[in-house]
């Protein structure tokens, strides 16, 4: 590959990843309208379709990089909810640095679907060792609609996976939709 061809590819990379952040932060202020928000941080949001989009096509480190962008943007124009640097670090940098994991899957056919899956989850268990690490000072706590808990594990297990099994479901839900129109894009063949 020349130089002006990694040249080219990384600036299409910096444009793309710009555009799906910016997109990403839109969506999440858009879904704020129509889900409400957890007590202790947390919502059901459609930000995590373009973050796990942009790692699918460009790979795992840039993924990585994208959702970190995000949770560090998302932290600062939201008013992030945290208990201290720990939580700022595993709620917003970690937590969003872990859906560049559907990184992994880049290029691969059908990629995207186990992608989000494994972006996730991985977002998933960043937000469940926060709960028992730092939010487990507040156990015994109730959460509406499940009861009191008063397990530090089972607590971020049900709070966390209130708002993350929706969205991982959201995400599946739009890729399966675009998935076929947007064939090329799913599977890289346009930067290749």
């Amino acid at each position: 590959m020349s130089t002006k061809s990694k040249s080219h590819l990384r600036i299409r990379a910096l444009c793309e990843g710009a555009i799906m952040l910016a997109l990403a932060l839109v969506v999440n202020y858009l879904s704020k309208i129509i889900f409400a928000n957890m007590p202790n941080g947390g919502s059901v949001s459609l930000a995590m379709f373009p973050i796990l989009f942009y790692a699918h096509r460009w790979g795992l480190g840039r993924g990585l990089l994208m959702g970190l962008a995000y949770g560090l943007l998302d932290m600062l124009f939201d008013g992030g909810y945290a208990w201290g640097w720990q939580s700022i670090l595993l709620d917003y940098l970690l937590a969003y640095m872990a859906l560049g994991l559907g990184g992994l899957f880049k290029g691969r056919a059908w990629g995207i679907f186990p992608g989000i899956v494994v972006g996730c989850l991985g977002r998933f268990a960043v937000h469940f060792f926060s709960g028992v690490t730092i939010y487990k000072i507040i156990v015994p706590t109730a959460v509406e609609g499940f009861g009191v808990f008063s397990s530090p594990a089972l607590y971020s297990l049900v709070y966390n996976g209130v708002y993350m099994v929706p969205n991982t479901l959201i995400a599946l839900v739009i890729a399966g939709v675009l998935f076929v129109p947007m064939k090329k894009y799913f599977s890289g063949r346009d930067i290749q």
